[in-house]
């Protein structure tokens, strides 16, 4: 018996198999996309997962790129141990991180209101990375407030609050294997 506990009133949206051919795909775009893209150096890619809830996804998903890249982690958020945004989005561990002139994956669980990664995204082109491209395992499209799209999408969601797989609510439920929907 699991000694995990899910909250009574949420349901399966995807299982941990379904996230797992979700993920292959993102890794395959990638792949792809890199492989035909110019790079001078190999050492020019740097996948940069936004913290806490990327954790799970960037973890598997690097597995899955088959191109030579790096990986840091920025601590990111608009939301803190509520439901909805504050719109307010605070940024840490930007110190060190070396993104001149580099080609910059910022690697998101969910891009919802979208104002974390535009913040990011902006921040990281003022540092002189020479580009940034967007990648999200969820995409819920229907709760957007800024004008930015994921360059790499898993798979669009409806507006539903949900959890596990890195997503939390409070702090709670970032390692269940699958993601559920909370009502």
């Amino acid at each position: 018996m699991s000694l995990k506990k899910i909250p009574k009133n949420s349901e399966p949206l995807f299982s941990s198999k379904e996230i797992s051919l979700i993920v292959e795909k993102v890794g395959q775009e990638l792949t792809t996309h890199l492989k035909n893209s110019p790079h001078p150096n190999e050492g020019d890619t740097l996948f940069v997962g936004i913290l806490k809830g990327s954790w799970m996804f960037m973890a598997d998903l690097v597995r899955k790129v088959d191109f030579p890249l790096q990986v840091e982690f920025v601590r990111a958020s608009s939301y803190g141990s509520a439901k909805e945004s504050s719109r307010l989005v605070k940024v840490e561990n930007m110190n060190g991180l070396n993104i001149k002139n580099r080609d910059i994956f910022l690697v998101d669980e969910i891009i919802d209101t979208g104002r974390t990664l535009l913040a990011l995204k902006k921040l990281f082109l003022e540092e002189g990375a020479r580009s940034v491209k967007l990648v999200a395992l969820l995409d819920k499209k229907s709760r957007r407030e800024v004008d930015i799209n994921a360059d790499f999408v898993g798979v669009e969601i409806p507006d539903a609050f949900v959890i596990g797989y890195g997503l939390d609510w409070g702090e709670r439920y970032r390692d269940l294997s699958d993601i559920r929907v909370v009502s």
